[in-house]
């Protein structure tokens, strides 16, 4: 059975790397870059810096991941390893992640606000089913947090107003509320940063995330491994994609992982659903500040910090140079900060000031003191940044996966399977995995049909 993977990407790369240790040997990747990693790619600049493609953080909630990554880069030397520290930026005050565990930090009238609308909805605590993301925020959280942090911060990060986005991905990405934890760390002013699947993560000692990529793939058959081949088009009756150049490859069943949206636009014929698919997505500007100097104290040991004002263009900025010392060419006299704005078509960002919007951001949130600290600044763009959690996404995706899969056409990954609650790296690479051991050996595919169980098993508690 000949297999064809699109996408170099970690889903893409799960699959290769899954084949190549049963000893299937009839299989190709196909990647439209001239890199590995796909969002997870990472980027030197002329002066040395490197930059993520966003704010990655690794952790896992699967031991065969774990034990991937030990595999490509050792299980200790070639990671640094970190406990995190999330914070947020708000009434000019940093304040601890997750904000409902750390209200004491708050202004009293917004303190007091916050407490009250979680006293609220304990009393009011009867069975709920929220119509939105909006009514689940106020009705989980309380108007409180909903006012001060939790609205303005999620219409920001997505892009997109939350009442028309659903709340069924949530899963283990937002800290549940607890009356009890809250009110300790007020009455004893006690900050709490201990909550998260990612309170404790490693980071690739050299040459950012996309280390893990590159290594990763230097140990799969070269030969299988095909850069610079953009696809063009999938046809359906002959089984065969065709690229660019010209050239076409035929196979027996297709991995597509890129974004659902561009792999039906490919297929001939048009397919019965069409080749406009409703779905929607948010890009991200990623903008590198590259510094002078050494980091504050204020911001020394910080990891990433969440920004849900307006005094600033950025939902986050990480201290990326916290992540690893070699993240810069000289961190006894350098540093730097990774921000990220998000974009769709109802949240516009004009690229030719988003740079300059970001410094003056980095100015009003005191992130810089003077613009004499930046050495240059590095920008990328990425346009399929979130695959956006709409109210009708699992409506019109379910029904269309499985249609492909009728066709022989396996559609998985952050964007190919349009799932952001398991569009981690290390549930993208899974989906590979699990997709071969579903075609070549019966297996179930957990992570894409069943967020809820994998979502629930972090390093907090069981792994699979």
């Amino acid at each position: 059975m000949k297999i064809v993977i699109l996408g170099g990407g970690p889903g893409g790369l799960g699959a290769a790397w899954r084949l190549a240790e049963l000893g299937h040997e009839d299989w190709l990747l196909f990647e439209k870059g001239d890199h590995w990693g796909g969002l997870a790619a990472s980027f030197q600049d002329k002066e040395g810096f490197w930059w993520d493609v966003g704010g990655h953080v690794l952790f896992s909630h699967y031991r065969y991941f774990d034990r991937v990554m030990d595999t490509v880069l050792g299980k200790e030397d070639g990671w640094v390893f970190h406990e995190r520290e999330a914070w947020i930026r708000m009434q000019d005050r940093f304040i601890p992640y997750p904000l409902q565990n750390n209200i004491h930090r708050l202004s009293r009238e917004a303190f007091w606000e916050c407490l009250h609308g979680i006293l609220d909805i304990q009393k009011n605590s009867r069975g709920i089913n929220p119509a939105h993301f909006g009514e689940w925020i106020e009705a989980t959280f309380g108007k409180g947090l909903a006012k001060w942090f939790l609205m303005p911060y999620n219409q920001k990060i997505w892009a997109y107003p939350v009442e028309e986005l659903d709340w069924s991905w949530v899963g283990d990405r937002v800290a549940p509320v607890d009356v009890k934890r809250i009110l300790r760390n007020a009455i004893f002013q006690e900050d709490d940063v201990s909550w998260g699947p990612n309170a404790l993560f490693r980071f690739p000692l050299h040459g950012g995330t996309g280390a893990i990529w590159r290594a990763l793939a230097e140990r799969l058959p070269q030969k299988q491994m095909c850069l610079n081949r953009n696809v063009t088009g999938v046809s359906v009756y002959d089984r065969k994609v065709s690229f660019t150049d010209g050239s076409a490859e035929g196979y027996d069943l297709l991995l597509s992982t890129i974004p659902l949206t561009c792999l039906v636009q490919m297929i001939d014929p048009v397919p019965s659903f069409g080749t406009e698919l409703p779905l929607r997505h948010s890009s991200v500007h990623i903008v590198g500040l590259a510094l002078r100097g050494n980091p504050p104290d204020i911001l020394a040991t910080k990891c990433w910090i969440y920004f849900p004002e307006d005094n600033c263009p950025f939902y986050r900025v990480t201290v990326f140079s916290n992540y690893s010392p070699n993240n810069v060419p000289d961190i006894e006299n350098q540093w730097s900060l990774m921000c990220e704005v998000s974009e769709s078509p109802v949240k516009k960002v004009y690229r030719e000031r988003v740079v300059e919007d970001v410094i003056q951001g980095a100015l009003n949130t005191g992130l810089l003191s003077s613009r004499d600290e930046i050495n240059h600044t590095w920008y990328h763009n990425v346009i399929h940044g979130y695959p956006t959690p709409t109210l009708d996404r699992n409506r019109l995706v379910f029904p269309l996966l499985q249609h492909l899969e009728e066709l022989g056409i396996y559609s998985r990954g952050r964007f190919g399977a349009w799932r952001y609650e398991v569009g981690n790296m290390d549930h993208s690479f899974m989906q590979g995995v699990e997709f071969v051991n579903h075609t070549l050996v019966s297996g179930e595919e957990l992570t894409l049909w069943y967020p809820q169980i994998v979502n629930s098993e972090h390093p907090a508690g069981r792994k699979r």
